[in-house]
């Protein structure tokens, strides 16, 4: 249920009048964090513009740029009739090997799974090279869509050895893969990734909710257990408007 009184009362804003950086980017910048750390939640009401510029001290014209800058990269929704809504965070995931489905349930994000495939299939030239198998041996392919607060965030699309583990469709749909290969004592160690962009084509676009030819992150990776045995290859999609990969960056001494 939509809450009727504005989440803002919960929020506090520190806004530097005398700092270089524009204010409607503070604000923008202090709202973007509240929806990160969960302080503003999908569905709370912020209020109109009028309200918003009384309760911070700041121009309407302030405040409606802030506003259409967290718009626009689909944090907020303008309703008539309502005010301004939070519609969801965007995932920043951690270049790190864990698994999308534990990095939005430690986000607080509440993740679903939608399987849409668990076949065995002929594995393809780049499956079979990835899991150092014969091309066209049989593999597991899955096919999954990610979703939090209801929304798609990310089309995975995943290949595994046979036999490695009972791949339950039923459990697949309710926990992690990841979270699966540990169950059933398999030790991941490392993993190969590569991370990089285009446009969604139309099939795509319709699965996650976006637009043809929307940005579209891409990445594949090959994971490997504690014995150097490639385990898992995937290759995913997720919709640049939600998602985010966070790097650090250190300085080679």
């Amino acid at each position: 249920m939509v809450t009727t009184v504005s989440a803002l009362d919960a929020v506090r804003f520190t806004l530097d009048r005398t700092s270089p950086v524009p204010l409607y980017h503070q604000l923008a910048r202090q709202l973007e964090e509240a929806i990160e750390r969960g302080a503003l939640a999908p569905g709370n009401l912020l209020g109109n513009e009028v309200d918003l510029s009384a309760r911070l001290g700041l121009s309407r014209p302030t405040v409606r740029q802030a506003i259409q800058s967290l718009v626009d990269k689909g944090l907020l929704v303008r309703r008539r009739g309502v005010g301004t809504q939070v519609v969801h965070s965007q995932v920043r995931r951690p270049l790190e090997l864990s698994s999308l489905y534990d990095d939005l349930r430690a986000a607080g994000q509440d993740p679903a799974t939608r399987v849409l495939r668990n076949d065995h299939v002929p594995a393809p030239a780049g499956v079979a090279a990835a899991l150092g198998v014969p091309e066209g041996a049989d593999v597991v392919v899955l096919e999954r869509l990610r979703l939090t607060h209801g929304q798609p965030v990310a089309y995975l699309c995943n290949y595994l050895p046979p036999g490695l583990l009972d791949l339950d469709t039923g459990r697949l749909g309710t926990t992690g893969l990841y979270r699966m290969l540990r169950a059933a004592g398999l030790t991941l160690h490392s993993a190969r990734q590569t991370v990089g962009a285009r446009s969604a084509a139309a099939e795509e676009a319709a699965l996650l909710d976006e637009r043809e030819g929307a940005a579209l992150l891409t990445m594949e990776r090959t994971a490997y257990d504690d014995t150097g045995r490639p385990v898992e290859y995937g290759s995913h999609l997720y919709r640049a408007s939600r998602y985010a990969f966070d790097f650090r960056l250190l300085v080679r001494p």
